[in-house]
Order: C-alpha cells, then sequence, then structure tokens
C-alpha cells in the first residue's frame, strides 16, 4: 500500500482548459485564459505519431505554466498501460498537481498507477502522494464499478464520465438525455466517497453556444457538479460562473445561517424564511455554499495577487 499523507481540501477546479502540449499557439495563451485549471494533453488531442514528442515537451510547458500564471496544472494520460508508464516518467514532475487517468478500468487500474507514481516520487524527492489523480469513466464496464474505483486511491481527488468514449462504446449520442444516468452514476459514486464530482450533463464537443452551454453548467451545478473540462477558451467564464455561487444564492445562504443561529439560541430547531420551513438539511446546504464561496473568493484573490 502506498504512504499518503492526512487528505487536503479539494481544489477549485471550476473549469479545466485542454490545452495540447505540442500546439504552441495554444500554449502561450493558455495562462491568460482564467481557466481553475489546465489540462495538459498527452491523449485524444496528440496524433499516435506525436505522442513521443509531446512527452518531451510537459516539462518545459509545466516550467512555463508555473511562471507564467496561477492555474493549477493536470496531465491527461493515454491507455494502453504501455502508454501510460511513458507518460507518468514525463508527467511526474515539480509542478504537476493532478494526473487525469483515461478509461479507468477499474480499482486495480488506479492502484497499478498510483504504485507507479509513488515510485516516481520517492526516486525524484516529491512529497508522497502530493500529486492527485482524477479518474475519467468511459465505458458501461467501469461504470458499473464506479463506487470502488471512487475508493480506489487516497490519490483520487476527482472523477468524471467521458461522454464521447461513453457513448461510442454502448453505440449511442452523446445528448443529456443518454447521458443523464451514467452521469448520475458518476456524481453518486463521486460524492459517497467524497470526491469532486466533474462534468456536465451532456459533452463539452459543442462550445459555438455559448448562452445554451451556460445553462448546461447552470443545470449540471444544481445537480451537485462541481466543475467540467473546457476544449475551448470561450468555455471557461461560463465554467466558472456557472459552478460559483451567485451572489443572490450566497446572501440567501448568510440569512440562513444567521437565523438558524437565532432559533438555536432560542431552543428552536426549524424556522421560517420567505414562506419556507428551514430544518437540518437546508441549513446544512447553506452553510457547505458558503464554505465553498469563500474558497472561490480565496483562489481568487491568491490569483490577484502580484508574484502569484
Amino acid at each position: 500500500m502506498s504512504a499518503h499523507p492526512d487528505p487536503v481540501p479539494h481544489p477549485i477546479w471550476r473549469s479545466g482548459l485542454f490545452v495540447p502540449v505540442n500546439v504552441e499557439r495554444f500554449l502561450s495563451r493558455a495562462h491568460e485564459r482564467g481557466a481553475d485549471a489546465i489540462q495538459l494533453d498527452l491523449e485524444d488531442s496528440i496524433a499516435p505519431v506525436d505522442k513521443a514528442d509531446a512527452r518531451g515537451k510537459v516539462e518545459a510547458a509545466v516550467a512555463r505554466l508555473r511562471r507564467e500564471g496561477s492555474s493549477d496544472i493536470l496531465v491527461r494520460i493515454n491507455q494502453p498501460l504501455e502508454d501510460a508508464v511513458r507518460d507518468l516518467e514525463a508527467a511526474v514532475i515539480p509542478g504537476v498537481d493532478a494526473i487525469m487517468v483515461t478509461k479507468a478500468e477499474g480499482p486495480d487500474h488506479l492502484r497499478l498507477l498510483d504504485e507507479l507514481v509513488s515510485r516516481l516520487e520517492q526516486k525524484r524527492g516529491l512529497p508522497a502522494g502530493g500529486i492527485r489523480f482524477v479518474a475519467l469513466v468511459e465505458a458501461p464496464g467501469p461504470l458499473a464499478q464506479a463506487h470502488a474505483i471512487a475508493r480506489a486511491t487516497p490519490r483520487l481527488v476527482g472523477l468524471s464520465l467521458g461522454a464521447e468514449d461513453y457513448a461510442t462504446a454502448i453505440g449511442g449520442e452523446p445528448t443529456a438525455e443518454v447521458l443523464m444516468l451514467p452521469k448520475q452514476q458518476i456524481l453518486q459514486a463521486a460524492t459517497a466517497a467524497g470526491l469532486m464530482p466533474l462534468g456536465t450533463i451532456g459533452t463539452v464537443a459543442d462550445y459555438s453556444d455559448i448562452e445554451a452551454y451556460t445553462q448546461v453548467v447552470r443545470r449540471a451545478a444544481s445537480f451537485g457538479f462541481v466543475g467540467a473540462s473546457a476544449i475551448h477558451p470561450a468555455q471557461v467564464p461560463a465554467l466558472n460562473a456557472g459552478f460559483s455561487p451567485s451572489a443572490e444564492a450566497v446572501d440567501r445562504a448568510e440569512r440562513i445561517v444567521a437565523m438558524d443561529r437565532e432559533a438555536a439560541a432560542a431552543g428552536r430547531g426549524s424556522f421560517a424564511l420567505d414562506g419556507k420551513m428551514i430544518d437540518i438539511p437546508i441549513v446544512q446546504r447553506a452553510e457547505a455554499l458558503l464554505a465553498r464561496a469563500r474558497a472561490i473568493a480565496a483562489r481568487t484573490a491568491a490569483r490577484q495577487r502580484p508574484g502569484s
């Protein structure tokens, strides 16, 4: 069993912008896009003949992004295993916050990669368990193991459904209707294990209608998802806004928490607000919303400080 430190709070990854590591025009402006995370891609956006060259560009890309911006850095690796091993050799380096494990097959798959990363961390003098995992479930067989996958390793911080690959695997189209059930299964498995559920009820492939996309993001947030990937910079503002509590929601949550204190002091377990009964689950949701709002505000403030 790999040694890991105590769990750390979840990062704020409302938006993760995919950037092919070998395309200079995308890489050069990635730090300007406002994404919480930059997802350097070694998988689908890289042609098979270019993968070896792309691996060689990871270290310089990570160093450059660290100098130029404050986004967290993730690296999306390949399947099958022989490609994943080569990708990890390139990606387990200082400055990388997490590995995106594509086509997660089951808990044993994640545990094997965990062991490989642990050895590389030890060999390279990196903190044990410091590089996190985000697992992408992309086929119906692994989806049936979603709860086991979610508990496979302490490195795992987020779980997502690879919508395009999953739809292909079942012979369907990546529509909201087709994806509703598998997305909900991912959400349930992630939250049951204390992970971040990532994604929207739909696919990221259509970014031409930002207004419609914004509604998709807000709907996903109402289900409980906390962030999603972007394949185009135009999606980033919609993700950041849609996965942040609105000012109205924060104001209402603050009122609920304050009134809960007053009710508790008076010996009451519930109270009414705007004609609705407020009890413990609603108070807990309000407290969670305020905690997330504070975390987002702290991240934004850190990004705006000189040298951050």
